[in-house]
């Protein structure tokens, strides 16, 4: 057996184990329970306590304004679109964000649950470690008059992984799909979602005349993606878009945008090597606790 083969058989085992575990694991903990209360939240969390898998409400819910995440206009309104056709009940795609760390993909989400959670919108949160169930959750949301975003937060897959396979089948694919009312959002610093190796592109075809025929590894890893209908890149920030970000948490914050706070805040990037509007709060944060002392 070549060895390619051989991994194939090696990652389809292992996909049907951990779904035998799964199964095991549902008949174990019994039938998915909903909330007491769907008006207890706008927001719930996909939870296993005391042995069964409920959907719990998220106590706090912090409200966000879109208005105080700087240099991503294209980026919100890319999703506020789609999102806006899902609350009003029209055709719209699964959302896939990706880029770099801090630049405010998951804050994006969020601030559409403020935006629209009035209208109807609730946000379900997944664990990559849970997306085995995600047809269940699918499955007790279907029919209820609300509209569910299923959040997946900072996603990626290794090779052979169930989780993925469980995404890919309720994004696309499955018999079962999904109810007109879910749409799955998910946040990713890998824009394919699945590491891409060496080994990969070495069994790429290049045809006589001219053609590329990527190989099925690689077909395989960027499926998942393609399934989502919407993609939105991020990406890091310039300084004066970091500045900018900085003067918009102090001014949240009721601190004034002083010679000194710019200071300081661009030594912050230099210890953190890097520029975000997640360090831009970060530092806001910072820089109004200290002056509060």
């Amino acid at each position: 057996m070549s060895t390619q083969h051989g991994d194939k058989h090696n990652i389809d085992t292992q996909a049907i184990l951990e779904q035998l575990s799964r199964i095991a694991q549902a008949l174990e903990q019994g039938v998915m329970k909903a909330p007491n209360d769907w008006n207890a939240s706008t927001a719930f969390r996909l939870h296993h306590r005391a042995g069964q898998l409920r959907l719990e409400p998220v106590k706090t819910v912090e409200s966000l304004d879109a208005a105080v995440l700087k240099n991503i206009g294209p980026q919100l309104d890319k999703v506020d679109q789609n999102t806006h056709q899902f609350v009003k009940g029209l055709p719209a795609n699964n959302v896939l964000l990706t880029g770099a760390r801090g630049t405010g993909k998951s804050s994006l989400v969020r601030a559409m649950l403020s935006r629209y959670a009035a209208q109807g919108l609730r946000l379900i949160e997944v664990d990559k470690s849970d997306l085995l169930f995600l047809q269940d959750v699918v499955d007790l949301v279907n029919g209820r008059p609300e509209r569910f975003i299923v959040f997946c937060d900072d996603l990626s897959f290794e090779d052979g992984e169930a989780g993925y396979k469980a995404l890919k089948s309720v994004l696309d694919g499955s018999i079962a799909g999904t109810s007109d009312n879910v749409l799955i959002y998910a946040t990713s610093n890998r824009r394919h979602l699945l590491p891409q190796m060496m080994k990969d592109n070495l069994q790429t075809q290049h045809l006589d005349n001219g053609e590329i025929r990527p190989a099925e590894g690689i077909e395989e890893k960027v499926s998942l993606s393609d399934r989502f209908g919407v993609w939105v890149s991020f990406h890091a920030f310039s300084q004066d878009e970091y500045l900018a970000a900085v003067q918009v948490w102090l001014a949240h914050f009721n601190m004034p945008y002083t010679e000194d706070a710019r200071h300081i805040a661009l030594r912050w990037t230099i210890e953190r090597g890097s520029r975000s509007g997640r360090l831009a709060y970060q530092f806001a944060k910072h820089w109004a606790g200290t002056k509060g002392l």
